[in-house]
């Protein structure tokens, strides 16, 4: 954090007005992108961005400044993507889960895919084929792989087993790699 971005954040603790809406804009970007990655289309994470940024203003006054306030930002928006996913009944349960893991309805295998060709893509692309995977599969992705849960903590954010999220992640970079190997292969 900038040293204006801290100084501007020690007024908004206060509650300046003025100072929020200064918060609001350095750290907006970010926290749509976050919820970009957990929604299904850009108008849910619209939507998720302005729960995540009510919440935060209410609990603001939680933040002590022992770690950084992206960070905090960060898991305060994660969690309230889950919230939000939750309470839309978006979440697989653990019996269709079951029944993927046991191969009732199998991805294709995975691919191999030149790094130097995954590199190609844009920030955009990328975003859009996480987008594209069962909501089951991308919410484990986002939790383990982007944001660095271990599996515990992503079983229990989502309410699944330990083993449920380590298939989920594992379908979903096989379905992943699949789909790019298919988008690179086109653009050979």
């Amino acid at each position: 954090m900038t040293p204006t971005h801290q100084h501007i954040l020690s007024l908004a603790l206060r509650g300046e007005r003025a100072a929020q809406h200064q918060l609001y804009q350095a750290f907006a970007p970010r926290v749509f992108g976050v919820c970009l990655r957990y929604a299904q289309d850009k108008h849910q994470a619209d939507d998720m961005a302005q729960e995540a940024w009510i919440r935060a203003f209410a609990k603001l006054s939680t933040f002590r400044e022992e770690g950084s306030f992206d960070g905090w930002l960060r898991r305060l928006t994660v969690n309230c993507c889950l919230q939000q996913i939750r309470k839309n009944k978006l979440l697989i349960d653990d019996g269709v889960a079951q029944r993927l893991a046991h191969g009732d309805h199998p991805l294709p295998t995975a691919f191999q895919v030149d790094a130097t060709a995954i590199s190609k893509l844009s920030t955009d692309e990328l975003l859009e084929h996480i987008q594209q995977l069962p909501e089951g599969f991308r919410l484990v992705f986002n939790l383990v792989a982007i944001e660095g849960y271990s599996h515990a903590e992503a079983a229990k954010a989502l309410g699944i087993s330990e083993s449920t999220s380590r298939s989920q992640l594992t379908r979903a970079r096989n379905k992943l790699q699949a789909c790019l190997s298919k988008l690179i292969v086109v653009c050979l």
